[in-house]
C-alpha cells in the first residue's frame, strides 16, 4: 500500500481507541450526572416530607382551639388542605421509582384525607351549634390518630429515604471515583497510542527512509547498494529507482571504461602514428634536401658545360667561316651550328635553370621545416614595414599603393613574420589586375569582431587585402599547394611563396586562409598567438 494509506491507517487506529475512550469517559460521565440527580432527589424528597409536619400539626392544635372556644371559625380552611395534598403529590412523583416509598404516601395520604374529614366534621358541627362531645373524643389523645398514623408512615417514608439517599451517595462517590479514573485512564492510553504510533512510524519509515538515504549515498559515492525495500509505496518505487540508475550508471561506466580503453588504444595508434608521420615528414625533409643538395653540383656543371658549348659552337661558326670550304657544305655545317645545335643548347640552358629553380624552391621548403625559430614579441608593423620596402621596386612598376593599418604585435620569430607578410604582399603585386589601379591593404581584425572562421585561442588576425584578379572557387583548394600557379603567364616564380607562408604560419601555432572572389580581389588572413605557442 501508498504511504497515504499507511498514514491512514496509522490515523484510523489510533483515532478509533481514542473514540472507544472517550465513549468509556461520557459513559462515566452520564452515570455520574444521573447518581447525582439520584442523590439530588433524596434530598428534595427528604427535604418536602421534612415540612409536611408542621402545618398538619398546626391544623390539629387549631381544631382543637375551636372545639374549647366552640368557634368554627378556627379551623383552618381548604387551602391548608390543598397545600398538603400538594405536596404529597409531588413527593409521590419524586418516590415513582421506590414501591415501598409509594406505599408509605398512600397511608400518608389516607390518613390526611382521615383528619380532613374529622376536621370538616367539628367546623360543620361547630357552625350547627351541634353537640360535638362525640367528635371531641378523638381529640383527647396527645396526638390524634389520624395524624399519629400519618406521622408514622411519614418517618417510615424518611427511614426509606435516609437509606436511599446514603446508598445513592456512596454510588454517587463510586461513581465520581470510576469517572476520575476512567478520564485518568483515557489521559493516558492516549498518550501511550501515540506514543505508541510515533513509534512505529519512527521505526518503520525512519528504517526505511534511513535505507534509501544510504543507497542514494552509496549511489552518489559509486558503491553497491543494498537490497531493495519490500512494499509497494513511494519510499520502495524510489528506492527501485534508484537501484535502476544504479544498474544503468554501472552498465553506462562500463562502457566509458571500454570507450575510455578503446580512446586510449586508439590514442596510443594515433601517436604512434603521428610519430612514424613526423619521422617520415623528417626523413622527407632530409631526402628532399639531400637530394635537392645534392642535384645542385650537377646542374652547375650542366649549366657550365652549357656554356661551353655555346662558345664552342661559336668557335666552330667562325672556324668553318674562315675556311675555305666549298659552298654548300659551307652553308650546311652552317645550318646545322646555327638551327638544330643553337636551339638544342637554348633548350638545355632553359632546362638547366628550372630545374635549377625547382631545386632551390625546394631547399626553400626543407629550409622553412627545419629552420630554428627565435620567438619573441614581434612588432608586426615594422615587419611589415621591411616588408613593403623590399618590394619599393615591383610596387613602383606596379603603380600600386600600399595602405597599411595600425597592426598589434604578435608571437614569433622577426624573420619568419617578416617572410610571411613579403609573400603575401608579393603575391598581392603579382596578380594585380592591369586593368585598373591596384591597391593592397595590410591591417588587423579587431578582437571582438573576428569572422567565424577566426581561431579563438588567444591569436590576432592580420589580413593583406587586394583588388586583383581574383581566385576561381575551383581552384581555391590548391592556393598553398606547393608549385601551384595560377595565372602563370602573368606572374613568374615557382609556385612555392602560399606553401611557405603556410608551413611557417602553421610552426607558429597560426593559421591561414583565403576568401577572393574572381575579377574583385582577394583577402588573405594570417592568425598569430598573442602569446607564446606550444610548438613554435
Amino acid at each position: 500500500m501508498n504511504l497515504c494509506t499507511k498514514g491512514l491507517l496509522l490515523i484510523a487506529v489510533p483515532g478509533a481507541i481514542e473514540l472507544a475512550l472517550l465513549g468509556a469517559v461520557f459513559n462515566t460521565q452520564a452515570q455520574t450526572v444521573d447518581a447525582a440527580q439520584s442523590v439530588a432527589g433524596s434530598a428534595q424528597i427528604l427535604y418536602r416530607a421534612s415540612s409536611l409536619m408542621d402545618p398538619l400539626l398546626g391544623e390539629a392544635v387549631r381544631v382543637r382551639t375551636a372545639l374549647v372556644a366552640g368557634d368554627a371559625s378556627l379551623i383552618g380552611s381548604d387551602a391548608v388542605w390543598a397545600d398538603l395534598t400538594s405536596r404529597l403529590a409531588q413527593i409521590d412523583h419524586l418516590v415513582a421509582d421506590s414501591p415501598p416509598a409509594r406505599q408509605h404516601v398512600r397511608e400518608m395520604r389516607a390518613a390526611l384525607d382521615t383528619w380532613h374529614a374529622h376536621a370538616d366534621a367539628i367546623r360543620q358541627a361547630l357552625r350547627d351549634k351541634r353537640d360535638v362531645s362525640a367528635l371531641a373524643v378523638a381529640e383527647r389523645d396527645d396526638i390524634p390518630a389520624s395524624i399519629a398514623v400519618f406521622r408514622d408512615r411519614l418517618d417510615a417514608l424518611v427511614a426509606t429515604e435516609s437509606a436511599r439517599d446514603a446508598a445513592r451517595r456512596a454510588a454517587l462517590a463510586e461513581t465520581r471515583g470510576r469517572q476520575q479514573s476512567t478520564l485518568i485512564g483515557a489521559i493516558v492510553g492516549s498518550m501511550l497510542i501515540w506514543a505508541l504510533t510515533a513509534l512505529v512510524v519512527a521505526r518503520h519509515f525512519g528504517r526505511r527512509v534511513a535505507v534509501l538515504t544510504d543507497n542514494a549515498a552509496r549511489l552518489g559515492n559509486g558503491l553497491p547498494l543494498a537490497g531493495p525495500l519490500p512494499g509497494r509505496d513511494e519510499i520502495s518505487a524510489l528506492d527501485a529507482v534508484l537501484h535502476q540508475t544504479g544498474a544503468r550508471l554501472r552498465a553506462a561506466g562500463s562502457e566509458h571504461a571500454t570507450l575510455k580503453a578503446k580512446l586510449q588504444a586508439r590514442a596510443a595508434e594515433l601517436a604512434h602514428v603521428n610519430e612514424e608521420l613526423r619521422q617520415g615528414a623528417q626523413d622527407n625533409e632530409m631526402f628532399i634536401y639531400s637530394v635537392s643538395h645534392d642535384l645542385r653540383s650537377p646542374l652547375v656543371n650542366l649549366q657550365g658545360f652549357s656554356k661551353e658549348l655555346q662558345v664552342s659552337c661559336d668557335d666552330l661558326r667562325a672556324t668553318v667561316e674562315s675556311a675555305n670550304l666549298p659552298a654548300h657544305e659551307q652553308q650546311r655545317l652552317a645550318a646545322v651550328l646555327d638551327g638544330d645545335m643553337r636551339e638544342s643548347l637554348r633548350f638545355l640552358r632553359i632546362s638547366v635553370t628550372r630545374a635549377a629553380a625547382i631545386i632551390e624552391a625546394l631547399l626553400t621548403i626543407s629550409r622553412a621545416g627545419r629552420l630554428e625559430y627565435h620567438p619573441q614579441r614581434v612588432s608586426v608593423g615594422r615587419a611589415v614595414a621591411q616588408a613593403v620596402d623590399t618590394l619599393q621596386g615591383a610596387v613602383r612598376e606596379r603603380a600600386a599603393v600600399v595602405t597599411v593599418r595600425d597592426l598589434p604585435p604578435a608571437w614569433g620569430d622577426p624573420g619568419a613574420i617578416e617572410q610571411v607578410f613579403t609573400n603575401l604582399i608579393g603575391n598581392a603585386l603579382n596578380y594585380l589586375d592591369p586593368a585598373r589601379p591596384g591597391r593592397i591593404e595590410v591591417g588587423a581584425l579587431e578582437p571582438d569582431a573576428p569572422p567565424a572562421r577566426v581561431p579563438a585561442d588567444r591569436t590576432r588576425t592580420f589580413y593583406v587585402r587586394d583588388n586583383g584578379l581574383g581566385i576561381p572557387s575551383a581552384y581555391m583548394s590548391k592556393v598553398f599547394h606547393a608549385f601551384q600557379r595560377l595565372h602563370g603567364d602573368i606572374a613568374k616564380g615557382e609556385g612555392i611563396g602560399l606553401a611557405l607562408v603556410r608551413r611557417i604560419v602553421e610552426r607558429h601555432g597560426g593559421r591561414v586562409w583565403v576568401e577572393s572572389t574572381e575579377g574583385v580581389g582577394s583577402t588573405f588572413f594570417v592568425a598569430l598567438p598573442e602569446q607564446p605557442a606550444r610548438n613554435v
